[in-house]
């Protein structure tokens, strides 16, 4: 299976983009051309094919169809807020063996989507740690918790982009950096503060993306170290 993890992610983009088109489709022909693209972006089943790599993977380390849980049982206590609901979960029993967040984003509002994600994933990292440490998942070793992301490729999230500083500069590294640098910048330093597992971010363009063609910024969030991190720490458990 781990030398099939670019076969399996191109036909994971190739779903991506198919399903999303559809969307649009849907909405287009329903009359609601204007909510085509909100509808392409919300809608969850474009990152099923994501989903169903993880889920092989699990599988194939060891783990019991019946702790896999994706679309249905997918909330986890939280601290801040009553629950989380995850993309994939592991549940073994009673022991919180992993739990796994995808992700996507395409344009035309990468600056405002930015933030949101960007929060969103920290704050969902937080509640998580935070229900942990209180044995929300009662006697469960740490988990893993893995942050999937997929960038659209395209002239916008390609260029630089500048940053307000009126009181105090920014971080160097943010500096004339593309929204492709910022995300690449941000799952890494997920991983770095220990706020995820492992972190994988990959980036494809609406054209070329129908035919299962990505591309991966960094080797340190490439889709087979994700993966590498994921069978090892749920093998563990078997």
């Amino acid at each position: 299976m781990m030398k099939q993890i670019a076969d399996r992610t191109a036909e994971a983009v190739t779903h991506y983009w198919q399903t999303r088109a559809a969307q649009r489709k849907k909405q287009e022909a329903g009359g609601k051309a204007d909510q085509g693209l909100r509808s392409a972006v919300t809608g969850g089943a474009q990152m099923d094919g994501f989903i169903s790599l993880f889920t092989a993977l699990v599988t194939q380390a060891g783990i019991p169809g019946n702790c896999i849980f994706r679309k249905k049982a997918v909330e986890l206590p939280g601290f801040f807020r009553p629950t989380k609901e995850w993309d994939l979960l592991v549940v073994c029993g009673r022991t919180l063996v992993a739990a796994i967040e995808a992700k996507s984003q395409v344009g035309p509002s990468f600056g405002n989507n930015f933030n949101n994600r960007t929060e969103e994933a920290i704050g969902s990292a937080l509640d998580l740690w935070t229900a942990f440490r209180e044995k929300a998942y009662l006697d469960s070793p740490q988990p893993f918790l893995g942050y999937f992301f997929m960038l659209e490729d395209c002239d916008a999230t390609n260029r630089p982009v500048g940053v307000q500083e009126p009181h105090f500069k920014v971080f160097p590294e943010f500096v004339g950096a593309s929204y492709m640098r910022r995300y690449e910048l941000f799952c890494r330093k997920l991983v770095l503060e220990r706020h995820y597992t492992a972190s994988a971010f990959i980036t494809s363009s609406s054209l070329n993306g129908l035919k299962g063609s990505y591309k991966t910024p960094a080797d340190d969030l490439s889709m087979e170290r994700f993966a590498k991190v994921l069978v090892a720490h749920v093998a563990t458990f078997m």
